[in-house]
């Protein structure tokens, strides 16, 4: 594994997300959020891209949430990564106590895997880590290289706009109590041009652009046209 002082990680949010560990897994808890809009994820990765018997990568997994999900729902084997040990130790604690048989998880770096398994998964996802690393262009760069050609990966992100800081830092942090206070950086929220042009750079093409709308009556999430705060991009690596 690359050294902490090249890896393209932040410490200080390592940190902060491990000392969610122990309440990663209750739908009631502080990452109540997560709970809501993964089910909607899932549901959105496998129309777009398709999940069953495919190879899929999660990367910053965190507690398993998704990578979990992608194993119930038939993929032929599913990886997720991370660099929070206590995350990833509540993933597999809680993977035990489910028949998922094709579901593995590793303390590695995603630069680190690129360069053991380049073009090694038909799938990769990763969902809400590119606004929590140094420099997410690079990222999604290391990202492209995991894809196989004729893959997909599909990311979730926060848009920079004001209606974005009201309503998934102040709203959701501090009114609502969706997520835990401080998860967000307004600064490290990416704007939809700057996904694409990264993902351009890195050989991938942007297939869909969709965004997620918070429904406070219903207490759920639904996709919707509109990109302004939460969304979803799914891209995909060229066969040749």
């Amino acid at each position: 594994m690359e050294s902490a002082a090249h890896r393209n990680a932040d410490d200080a949010e390592l940190a902060r997300f491990a000392a969610l560990a122990s309440h990663w897994w209750d739908p009631a808890g502080e990452m109540r959020g997560l709970h809501q809009i993964n089910p909607l994820r899932l549901d959105y990765i496998d129309e777009r891209a398709g999940i069953a018997a495919k190879t899929c990568l999660d990367v910053g997994c965190g507690g398993g949430l998704v990578s979990e999900g992608l194993a119930s729902r038939g993929a032929s084997a599913v990886l997720g990564i991370d660099l929070a040990e206590d995350l990833l130790t509540v993933a597999r604690l809680h993977a035990t106590g489910t028949a998922l048989k094709n579901l593995e998880y590793r303390l590695v770096d995603a630069d680190t895997l690129a360069a053991e398994a380049p073009g090694g998964f038909e799938l990769v996802t990763c969902l809400e880590v590119l606004e929590h690393v140094p420099d997410p262009a690079a990222l999604v760069r290391t990202l492209g290289k995991l894809v196989a050609p004729g893959g997909d990966l599909v990311l979730a992100t926060l848009n920079r706009t004001p209606k974005a800081f009201g309503l998934a830092i102040v709203g959701a942090e501090y009114l609502l109590g969706m997520v835990p206070k401080g998860t967000h950086q307004y600064e490290r929220f990416i704007r939809p041009s700057e996904l694409d042009e990264w993902a351009r750079a890195a050989g991938l093409e942007l297939a869909e652009l969709r965004g997620i709308e918070y429904q406070p009556l219903a207490g759920n999430f639904r996709l919707s046209g509109d990109v302004s705060v939460n969304y979803l991009a799914h891209f995909r690596r060229g066969a040749g």
